[in-house]
């Protein structure tokens, strides 16, 4: 159940950030009508009504390639001296 709710806390948050920074623009074009309900022996009925309408526009994000010098670096590795390599085997005796 707490995994749910920070799923749709989640959710909101990102449709805030988009609306905040303008990524996300909605806009309502048509409003809502609520039905006609009458109630009678025979039961409920429900006539007409009608569901509103958004226009949602959205930014869009364009990914490409390009082509690029990276310079990378160089590493040299030395074998060491002789006088190093008995020195270091010693130290760890």
């Amino acid at each position: 159940m707490r995994a749910i709710i920070f799923v749709l806390i989640l959710a909101i948050l990102v449709v805030l950030a988009g609306l905040a920074t303008g990524f996300l623009n909605i806009d309502q074009i048509r409003g809502a009508k609520a039905p006609q309900i009458s109630a009678t022996a025979n039961g409920v009925t429900a006539k007409g009504g009608q569901a509103p309408a958004f226009d949602v526009q959205t930014g869009s994000v364009k990914v490409g390639t390009e082509q690029a010098t990276v310079k990378v670096p160089r590493v040299l590795v030395e074998k060491p001296d002789q006088n190093q390599a008995a020195a270091a085997t010693n130290n760890a005796m």
